[in-house]
């Protein structure tokens, strides 16, 4: 039985990186010598175990022949007969094919190391076009190593892959998964260029309208800038015309869903001159209704207009997310952040507990009052 460290450790080493967690492969073992030794099985389609004191994963050398459509139908073959380069030639990048040894001898019978020198992300074999994950995990590799070019014949694969429709077979967690790593890269937007640039784009999300040169700027100034998933999510799929039911779509997480329903329209509000509105505002007053008499002349339409993008972002129960979409659309236009900082500061620093105790039992006086408060505070504040 030999144990040998695989893929992403090896690799992210050999360029420098930090290592994150290791994988090994074990060649010449059974299920049943792995469970003596104390490893703990976990393993669902194949047989992967838990080192008993580690608990890092190890997996038995492996083949697979294709027996169905998607990244499921595969048939798998774990014997002992399975040899360490059977294994690595079922993997998808040679750069993620290199094994090493515990005393630190390489294996690399693809050529990873050299494809690592000249920064190219290549395909292990034709067996790339059988495997649709092998296609989102290429384009997130892009997106990591923005450096790195794609072979011409692995996207030739990629774009046979699509046309084959392997790619349709994925369901949306898979999807989802890959799409989120490559989104909190430092170049999210590389992952969705290869994608497109495969023909693989409207088929793993549709109705998403992206261009590399607004889009793609946009989510490259949100790496730059730190922004979180929910954020950069919201930025990639701004233009089109259902946001929110992309992300429905792939199952994305609730918040990465309302942070795209909302973007848009706080963008639009932004943009919308003073005192264009005429629907009512979150509290359900319409500019005409409301009680402006005692702020200076000229200022109410601002103040209401501020109010009312304020509540209709629930932005006083919900500072955090309100701040955080402005930090989303400054990848877009120039934001006045510190401006609106000060502006919801002054509203939720409004005493409504004060406010409702000075008027017990006259709700809609509480309410008209509390609302004047507000527009006071934002007249104040500019």
């Amino acid at each position: 039985m030999d144990a040998y460290i695989v893929g992403g450790a090896v690799r992210d080493r050999l360029l420098g990186l930090p290592a994150g967690d290791r994988d090994w492969v074990v060649v010449g073992a059974t299920p049943e010598e792995m469970a003596r030794r104390g490893f703990m099985p976990v393993g669902g389609d194949f047989p992967v175990f838990l080192h008993p004191h580690t608990k890092e994963e190890y997996a038995l050398a492996r083949t697979e022949r294709k027996s169905g459509r998607g990244y499921k139908g595969f048939t798998f073959h774990t014997g002992t007969d399975v040899t360490l380069e059977d294994d690595l030639c079922r993997r998808d990048l040679t750069i993620n094919a290199i094994a090493q040894r515990g005393d630190g001898q390489l294996i690399d019978p693809l050529g990873g190391q050299s494809d690592l020198r000249q920064q190219v992300l290549r395909h292990v074999g034709d067996a790339f076009v059988e495997d649709p994950v092998r296609l989102l995990r290429l384009a997130r590799f892009a997106a990591r190593f923005s450096d790195f070019s794609v072979a011409p014949e692995t996207m030739a694969l990629a774009r046979r892959l699509v046309a084959q429709g392997e790619v349709d077979a994925l369901v949306p967690e898979r999807v989802w998964r890959e799409m989120a790593k490559g989104l909190m890269t430092a170049h999210p937007e590389r992952m969705f260029d290869v994608l497109q640039q495969a023909g693989a784009l409207e088929h793993i999300l549709p109705g998403l309208a992206f261009a590399l040169h607004e889009t793609g700027a946009e989510l490259a100034r949100a790496a730059q800038a730190g922004l979180d998933l929910p954020s950069r999510f919201a930025l990639l799929v701004r233009r089109s015309r259902e946001p929110a039911q992309i992300g429905r779509r792939v199952r994305a997480p609730a918040v990465c869903i309302d942070y795209a329903r909302l973007l848009p329209g706080l963008l639009h509000d932004l943009n919308e001159p003073a005192g264009t509105r005429g629907e009512a505002t979150g509290d359900g007053q319409g500019m005409a209704g409301a009680h402006t008499h005692d702020m200076p002349a000229g200022a109410s339409a601002v103040a209401e207009h501020n109010l009312a993008l304020l509540s209709r972002c629930d932005a006083v129960r919900k500072p955090e997310r309100f701040l955080a979409l402005l930090g989303a659309i400054a990848c877009v236009q120039p934001v006045a952040l510190q401006q609106w900082q000060a502006r919801l500061d002054a509203v939720r620093g409004i005493d409504a507990g004060a406010i409702a105790a000075g008027l017990k039992g006259q709700p809609e006086e509480i309410k008209h009052a509390l609302r004047r408060a507000r527009l006071s505070a934002l007249v104040q504040t500019g």
